[in-house]
């Protein structure tokens, strides 16, 4: 089986690029334009198993199509995308651009290659600000409403999928709707945790990487926004998912197409943490202290974001492994112990 991973030089795909070199024989083609994604990332997963790097923008359609054309291309596990949230609302056009445009463009390349198999990678941005959350948090129904154009994108990128499916029977696809995900490459050297790959985003958003980033000095301070929420001690709630079990979860999704229906999973752990009890479990994890500020909400954070993830347990026998909150803190923490001795 040939698979091509699009943005597998990023954070999540670099794992599930791992993941399918460590565990599995098939041919592996990454494809990215290194816009964020890494070259030493890259050189990492090399020392693991052969695989091809093509390094091409999405918006080069015709080259697109070639590369699904000459290297018979089976599967495709889609990351490229744009991520930050406040940037799609400063520059809308871009993340339009960028995530639903070009994903339309590789679906169509994809059906007229006889590309079988589309594994998406979606975001819970999807079900925007939500109100009366069920007790077993969002399911996959759970109605949905982006109030950004990064989630809206995301959505729109759905959509095509949904409909390109539903007049080509030789073509499927699974959506994940990612919660929060974090921490670092599970791998211990001499009994100590010492991830190989993890994420490397610059100005990074995402609670536990900033945290991180303070355990090790790189920030001197952050900030919680908002501690007035409707919660136990008034910070945001959180559904947070180690990188790796995602991982594995997009493995399982590639055979699980053999025999079922195209479909949508949440990713997460059906679980909440607040930020103040991140901050703690991390400043613990590192053994470590700084300065955390109160300051106002972001407008459009909800108090309390958890998935709903029965389905995909259920349908796809999916069994994490590293949902201690700990763990997740603590591979985040070493892996920017690692960028910190200048391995970016």
């Amino acid at each position: 089986m040939n698979i091509l991973i699009t943005g597998g030089a990023g954070y999540i795909g670099s794992h599930v690029a791992k993941q399918l070199l460590e565990t599995t024989s098939y041919n592996i083609i990454i494809l990215d334009n290194l816009s964020t994604g890494s070259i030493k990332t890259l050189d990492t997963l090399k020392a693991i198993r052969e695989f091809k790097f093509i390094q091409l923008d999405l918006k080069e359609f015709d080259e697109i199509n070639n590369v699904l054309k000459e290297n018979k291309i089976n599967t495709i596990i889609h990351f490229a995308a744009s991520i930050v949230v406040p940037e799609s609302v400063e520059n809308p056009l871009k993340y339009y651009m960028n995530n639903t445009v070009n994903t339309t463009n590789l679906i169509k390349c994809a059906v007229e290659n006889n590309v079988s198999k589309f594994i998406f990678s979606s975001t819970a941005a999807v079900y925007g600000e939500p109100t009366n959350i069920p007790e077993n948090g969002i399911d996959e129904t759970y109605p949905t409403n982006p109030i950004n154009p990064y989630g809206m994108s995301k959505l729109m990128s759905e959509k095509v999928l949904q409909d390109t499916a539903s007049v080509n029977d030789d073509f499927k696809y699974v959506i994940f709707r990612y919660f929060n995900v974090a921490g670092a490459d599970i791998n211990y050297e001499d009994d100590k945790l010492t991830p190989r790959i993890g994420q490397s985003f610059p100005n990074a958003t995402h609670l536990i990487k900033i945290v991180s980033e303070c355990a090790t000095g790189e920030r001197d301070k952050m900030s919680i926004f908002g501690d007035d929420f409707d919660t136990k001690d008034g910070t945001g709630v959180r559904d947070y998912i180690h990188v790796d079990d995602l991982a594995d979860a997009h493995i399982k999704a590639i055979k699980y197409l053999d025999n079922n229906i195209s479909e949508i999973f949440n990713a997460g752990y059906g679980k909440g943490y607040s930020v103040k009890e991140v901050i703690e479990v991390a400043k613990k994890a590192a053994n470590a202290n700084f300065q955390v500020n109160i300051t106002s909400r972001r407008a459009g954070d909800p108090a309390i974001l958890i998935s709903d993830n029965r389905k995909i347990k259920s349908k796809m026998s999916w069994t994490p492994k590293y949902e201690k909150l700990e763990l997740i803190c603590k591979s985040a923490y070493e892996w920017e112990n690692r960028l910190g001795e200048n391995i970016k």
